[in-house]
């Protein structure tokens, strides 16, 4: 059935319809079809219809003919829906004589019409003078009459078109065409109203007797057809997708008797276009009741489809189609035996084919991208996918094709029926499958062509998963064709594509499939052989049900055979193979303390390891790897032979002397070349590094010292010197424990910037039992015997910038007991970079005599005890003596970050200048390593009462040193009185009673000055500098610098000369003797301004030549700016560099001193005589 379109007729008189004038109407009307957007309201919806455009036919009134002898309903759009009659009148005479005759007549001739609209055209001449005048007047008047005549109800059904204006002008047809939409809107209510009530009616009377579902879906249809005719696509499918559903119910109820049989094949069945409306005359059949039950679903599936194509709903469509093969083939199986051979599945591959070829037409006026576009291409895979399983069963059948997966997976559940009980005569009648009947070649590159389309639409959908199990099929086919290389390659790069996915039946089956193809090619097994026997394994245990995962009949002796040639292979390859994260095993800690070794450097661990497999695992080794600080690793392994089924428990030795809390960092087990690895977190929680659930937290494992093995520490030299030429050292400190140490070899690494010279490294003390040897970037100690400890003293540079020093000590050994086991230590160490003290020194030069003054201060927040601070004479020169102010018997003196200590020397040289510099020589300790020192001595003291807690030692010490880090409210009672008030804290009930002795014997108190007890020793080279000697003379008006004549009375204001004499001594200068008796500077002087006291005149600035023991005087002029005691302006003196020189070591260090600086003059006040004459008036005598 062809869809309708709106019909429209016209009527005028004749005369008028043979003009020109309506040729070039007619034309401009036919110009403003389609209409569009109209609004319909169903009589029976709520809801809007918005049309978007409505095709309409404009015919002659007198060309339509009268159709109601047909009983059969058609269309509601058979008939004219609205009647246009076009009056060209422009007088009202004429209107009354000849023109209201003849729309009545037309009137007339519609009334047997039902279900129609009619409108009234009233068309005028117009033009540009008339316009202006009497025009629209006149026109009112026809227009008038018209609407008085023939309006008979309250509808208006007249309306004005000017012409030509609506030539040139479309905004004037708007009211003609607004009555044409409302005229035809209006007709199809009615029609529509009575032919709905026509179909319920029906349906409700489906149970009575001569109810025909044939005229019902004759009736029904009317209206999809009626809706499609209206451009109503989605009304019209709604009424298909009713009938579809009341044929359904119609199968259920296995009512046919209004139909033929299930199925009559035709001669093309098979391959005629599934979608194809016109292949047969399906209406014919339908209203005959001769139509089958295949004819019949396929009419209403054509029907849907075309509207889904006409909305654009491609992917819909092809949905739909999918679903109909799938369900009808279904009901054709249980029919096969009167079906000619492979009808069904010809049917099914043509039918699949046609719909995608008549989807891609209606695709291609429609704009598809995005989500719209890959669910397209989805559908049209699932459809060619469908095809695609036609030919599996088609070649199975014929032999092609062997009958097990994953080709047997596309057999239905309905026995299939040998040729000799299908119907004898009819045949398949698809060109591609005729061809593929004889020719195997021609099937096998059909199949392959078929199924690379659908995997190239499964890719463009974003399938990949999908495209990927078709993959599998062709590399099943290849096995099938003796192309074993090919499968071997697809069937080995499936597995990757599918894990992401979780596809864990096809991954194991594509594994499966690769290792039963190697062992068919004559090619060595080699390391992908390896990943996939080792893949499939991670799926098998990985599964609770390991059945679906072999196609074996024996899993069991499946897997042996896979894990025994698995360990033959691994043997044989040349390099070692990892494969991470494997479920076959697991392994699992079970101490969180390993325990130590006892009789040698080392510490055990226990694991438990859990074998998945249902058969024993060659294995040679199994390992853990604990992680520590700065990417230290300790090892622990234990050789093993085969690893049975099930939970097995091992214990782990690490030849290590570290020690500390580590984390559980690999495991391992390691088969001949292939090492499983299973990573464990590292992280804990709520780290930003890795994501860790709360049932994944790092494993920590504690590991002990032990205080009788190999031990490396460093620490800062007891003994400082500072000075030229002098590097910095680290005291290296090294305890042999119960080993005999043949060779041990240790390393440094410190923070950036920090060199250590271990080519320098020295023996602190005199030692015979072991000997040295230094490397670039080592030291080795050889021969180092029992119990024998050693210090090495290694120089270092660099660590100006940093306060306290991280260094990693990692030191690699072997004992003379086990020379091939390679023990190892890495111990941290925090050294401070700085000193805990900071030494500032002012000279004072007076002469023959220099006082020095030390000013010892805490450079942290800590308390230092300074024992004693003296300076000492390198060279024990003798024409040099140095006095000191400090007793040797002096108490300690404690130095706080706010009080610091003063020393003061004097040194006195008699017999010419000191060349040979002198040492300052500081004892002192800090408040912690006193403290900690007394704690050690008295935990040790405490020990000999209670020898049962000696491995208890270094955890009481460290506990105590915590507590008292935590509060420092025992500080000021220690200092005061010696008395150590160690803060609570929590201990082990078994060291209470240990600890409460402690207590006591510290709480007993100690001189404070006690010096007993390790000290430290900071040596710094002081130098003797030059010095320059400024004086001022007692009388600045004589001459003579040490004259002793009073000073004549000052005024304010008045002008005072004075002499300013510097004298210069190079007594200190070392440099003299140097250079040979040189020399002379080059200084400048800098009288100090004092505003507020004294006005200068003259050379307030100036430079000089000095000498030893020459003098430099400048006359100047003071006046005094007010009276008073002033003291007098200073001066300072300062050495210039000259061109030549120019370094700052040619400048000489300067002392400058005023002989009178603290001595003030006596400025009077200005003082005179005035005589006044005063007059004591006439008469008056004095």
């Amino acid at each position: 059935m062809s869809t309708q379109t709106v019909v429209v007729t016209y009527s005028a008189p004749q005369s008028f319809l043979s003009s020109d004038q309506w040729k070039q109407l007619y034309s401009a009307l036919l110009a403003q079809l389609p209409l569009r957007n109209i609004h319909w309201k169903p009589p029976t919806r709520s809801s809007i219809r918005t049309i978007q455009e409505l095709e309409v036919q404009l015919v002659a009134l007198d060309t339509v003919r009268d159709e109601n002898t047909s009983q059969v309903p058609y269309s509601l759009l058979e008939r004219p829906l609205l009647n246009i009659y076009v009056v060209t009148c422009e007088d009202s005479d004429t209107y009354k004589a000849t023109v209201r005759k003849q729309i009545k007549d037309w009137q007339t001739s519609l009334n047997h019409r039902k279900n129609q609209e009619w409108v009234i055209a009233h068309v005028v001449r117009s033009d540009a003078r008339n316009v202006s005048t009497n025009f629209f007047q006149m026109k009112s008047n026809v227009l008038d009459k018209i609407r008085a005549d023939f309006n008979t109800d309250k509808r208006d059904r007249c309306v004005q078109l000017a012409w030509p204006i609506a030539q040139d002008n479309p905004v004037v047809w708007a009211e003609l065409l607004l009555k044409v939409k409302d005229g035809l809107l209006s007709a199809f209510d009615t029609a529509f109203s009575q032919r709905d009530d026509e179909v319920k009616r029906s349906e409700s009377q489906q149970l009575m007797p001569g109810w025909n579902f044939c005229t019902f879906f004759i009736l029904k249809e009317s209206l999809a057809a009626s809706f499609e005719g209206m451009n109503l696509s989605e009304d019209a499918l709604r009424c298909y997708d009713e009938l579809e559903l009341s044929f359904a119910h119609v199968l259920r109820e296995k009512n046919l008797s209004w139909f033929g049989t299930l199925i009559i094949p035709g001669p093309k069945d098979d391959s005629l276009p599934l979608l194809s409306i016109t292949k047969k005359s399906y209406r014919d059949l339908i209203v005959a009741n001769t139509v089958s039950v295949f004819d019949l679903r396929i009419y209403i599936l054509a029907k849907q489809c075309n509207l889904l194509g006409k909305m654009g709903k491609v992917a819909d469509l092809c949905k739909k189609v999918a679903m109909f093969l799938l369900s009808f083939g279904r009901h054709l199986r249980e029919v096969s035996v009167i079906l000619p051979p492979y009808f069904i599945e010809s049917w099914t591959y043509s039918s699949a084919l046609s719909a995608i070829e008549q989807a891609d037409v209606w695709a291609k006026d429609i704009k598809l991208e995005g989500i719209t576009l890959n669910q397209y291409h989805a559908c049209k895979a699932e459809l060619l996918e469908l095809a695609r399983n036609q030919l599996d069963v088609f070649g199975i059948q014929m032999g092609f094709l062997p009958s097990r997966p994953p080709f047997s997976m596309s057999l239905s559940s309905f026995p299939v029926m040998p040729d000799e009980a299908r119907r004898e005569s009819g045949t398949i009648s698809n060109p591609e499958l005729l061809k593929c009947l004889g020719d195997q070649t021609a099937f096998y590159d059909l199949y392959i062509k078929l199924t690379n389309r659908a995997i190239d639409a499964y890719v463009k959908a974003g399938r990949r998963k999908f495209a990927l199990r078709l993959h599998g099929s062709l590399a099943a086919l290849d096995v099938h064709r003796d192309r074993l290389t090919s499968a071997l390659q697809t069937y080995s790069s499936l597995p990757a594509h599918y894990a992401p996915h979780q596809w864990t039946s096809l991954e194991s089956y594509m594994l499966s499939q690769a290792n039963d193809v190697y062992s068919l090619v004559n090619t060595a097994k080699d390391k992908q052989w390896v990943n996939i026997v080792l893949a499939y394994l991670k799926l098998y245990s990985g599964s609770s049900n390991h059945e679906p995962l072999t196609h074996q009949a024996d899993s069991t002796a499946y897997i042996t055979d896979i894990v025994d040639s698995l360990k033959t292979v691994v043997d044989s390859l040349n390099e070692p193979f990892s494969y991470p994260e494997h479920p076959a095993l697991s392994i699992r800690v079970l101490d969180t303390t390993a325990a130590l070794a006892e009789d040698e450097d080392g510490s055990f661990l226990n694991v438990s390891l859990l074998n998945s497999l249902p058969c024993p695992l060659p294995a040679t080794e199994i390992s853990v790897i604990l992680s520590g600080r700065e990417s230290e690793r300790l090892r622990f392994f234990t050789q093993v032979e085969s690893l049975e089924p099930g939970t097995s428990t091992f214990k782990l030795f690490c030849p290590s002397s570290s020690w500390g809390t580590y984390m559980l960092e690999q495991t391992e087990v390691t088969m001949s070349n292939l090492h499983l690895q299973w990573n464990h977190p590292t992280t804990p929680k709520g780290s930003n590094k890795t994501s860790l659930t709360k049932h994944d937290p790092p494993t920590l494992i504690r590991l002990i010292k032990d205080v009788h093995a190999f031990d490396a520490r460093l620490k800062r030299p007891r003994s400082v010197e500072l000075g030229p030429g002098m590097s910095s050292k680290l005291l290296l400190a090294v305890s042999s424990g119960r080993n005999h140490v043949s060779r041990a070899t240790l390393k440094l690494s410190g923070p950036p910037g920090v060199a250590f010279h271990f080519q320098e490294s020295t023996l602190d003390d005199d030692v015979t039992s072991a000997s040295l040897e230094c490397a670039a970037d080592s030291i080795s100690l050889l021969d180092l015997a029992e119990n024998s400890d050693i210090s090495v003293l290694i120089p270092y540079y660099g660590a100006s910038t940093y306060h306290t020093m991280e260094i990693i000590v990692v030191a690699t050994y072997n004992t003379k007991k086990e020379p091939t086991v390679n023990r190892s230590l890495l111990q941290s160490s925090r050294v401070p970079a700085s000193l805990p003290i900071a030494v500032n020194v002012q000279d004072f030069f007076r002469g023959e005599r220099l006082f020095s003054r030390f000013t010892i201060s805490a450079t942290a927040q800590q308390h230092i005890r300074v024992s004693s601070a003296t300076l000492e004479k390198v060279n024990n020169e003798n024409e040099l003596s140095v006095f000191g102010t400090l007793s040797q018997t002096r108490d300690i003196i404690t130095v706080t970050p706010v009080r610091p200590a003063h020393f003061l020397f004097q040194l006195v040289s008699r017999h010419g200048r000191v060349l040979d510099p002198l040492s300052l020589c500081i004892k002192y300790r800090t408040l912690r390593d006193e403290v900690e020192a007394v704690l050690e001595q008295t935990v040790d003291e405490a020990l000999d009462d209670f020898p049962r807690h000696g491995c208890d030692r270094n955890r009481l010490i460290t506990q105590m040193i915590r507590a008292l880090e935590s509060d420092a409210d025992w500080v000021e009672l220690y200092g005061i009185t010696g008395e150590l008030n160690v803060p609570v804290f929590d201990v082990d009930s078994s060291a209470k009673e240990i600890l409460s002795r402690i207590r006591e014997m510290l709480a007993k108190g100690r001189p404070a000055d006690v010096k007993s007890g390790p000290w430290r020793e900071i040596r710094i080279q002081v130098d003797i500098l030059a010095a320059v000697r400024l004086r001022i003379p007692a009388t600045p008006f004589s001459a003579d610098s040490d004259s002793t004549n009073q000073l004549p009375p000052l005024y304010a204001g008045q002008p005072i000369p004075a002499l300013l004499s510097i004298q210069t001594s190079f007594h200190w200068d070392a440099k003299q003797e140097q250079d040979g008796g040189r020399r002379s500077y080059r200084m400048r002087f800098d009288i100090e301004e004092m505003v507020q006291d004294w006005l200068i005149s003259g050379q307030k600035r100036g430079d000089f030549q000095a000498e030893d023991g020459s003098t430099y005087t400048v006359e100047i002029m003071l006046i005094a700016l007010h009276h008073g005691e002033l003291p007098l302006p200073k001066v300072v003196v300062s050495p210039i560099p000259l061109v030549e020189e120019s370094t700052m070591g040619s400048l000489p260090s300067i002392d400058t001193y005023q002989a009178h600086g603290a001595e003030k003059v006596l400025v009077l006040p200005r003082g005179g005589r005035s005589t006044f004459v005063v007059g004591m008036g006439e008469g008056v005598s004095v």
